[in-house]
């Protein structure tokens, strides 16, 4: 005789299987919504103009950097272009030189917290002690400076948000990676970048790094080289988060009134 298995219906197993899928998505979802660039839960934050916009903001993490930092200023200087920069403070306490070189040629300057933690990890005042020691590094080696805020890896929680928002800071995000921080070939952050724009975009690149100086970071130069060339040959105009940010307010002014 062959023994078959008995199937029991039991709505206290199946109520609690569903209850795990369900927090188990819940904690899933919590997870995405902390670390993608583009996601809103846990509140606003500046990811550029609406898709087909004929602007690109190209931005750059974990500056200053020596001495790939001045080459990419060379670079971005014969293409006429000026771009944000979101630096950590012990770095620019390390090359205040190169963050006044960085300034004194146009860019923006941007906070990205004093040494580049996770935050989702932190305290709240640790939170507060990270943009406030950045905040001063940067107002000792170039004065004032934009409010710009980038929090390193992407990483946020609803603490951090407010935190940032009560300190006076804009947090900004992106919609494009050229995924250039293990530093693959120039032609691969080129080719990376290019297949994920669609107009109005900000663009994540990196000169520096978070571990330490003099991180080789030659590759990205090249690379956007080779993106201004092709972006602007395509009447692209590239513009500053500030200046972004200003385009998406003036054009907000203009919408029709909602209607009732």
């Amino acid at each position: 005789m062959r023994w078959r298995p008995v199937l029991v219906y039991n709505p206290a197993m199946l109520g609690l299987m569903a209850t795990g899928v369900a927090i188990t998505g819940a904690v899933l979802a919590a997870g995405y919504q902390s670390m993608w660039p583009t996601a809103s839960w846990y509140g606003r934050s500046f990811t550029g103009l609406p898709r087909g916009a004929k602007q690109l903001a190209l931005t750059y993490d974990d500056g200053p950097n020596d001495p790939h930092s001045l080459r990419l200023l060379e670079v971005l200087a014969r293409h006429q272009v000026r771009a944000t920069f979101f630096l950590i403070g012990r770095s620019v306490k390390s090359r205040p030189d190169i963050a006044r070189e960085i300034a004194g040629q146009g860019h923006v300057i941007a906070n990205h917290t004093f040494t580049h933690p996770k935050m989702t990890f932190l305290s709240e005042a640790q939170i507060r002690n990270e943009l406030l020691s950045c905040r001063a590094a940067l107002q000792d080696a170039i004065g004032e400076h934009s409010n710009l805020f980038r929090p390193p890896f992407g990483a946020r929680r609803p603490a951090v948000l407010r935190i940032v928002r009560e300190l006076g800071f804009e947090p900004v995000m992106w919609n494009v990676t050229g995924f250039d921080w293990n530093a693959p070939p120039a032609e691969a952050i080129a080719k990376k970048v290019s297949s994920q724009i669609r107009g109005g975009d900000v663009i994540l690149l990196h000169d520096g790094g978070h571990l330490a100086m003099s991180v080789d970071r030659s590759q990205t130069v090249q690379a956007t080289d080779q993106l201004l060339q092709r972006y602007r040959n395509e009447g692209y105009e590239f513009l500053t988060i500030p200046e972004m940010m200003e385009k998406q307010a003036l054009a907000s002014s203009h919408l029709p009134p909602a209607i009732d």
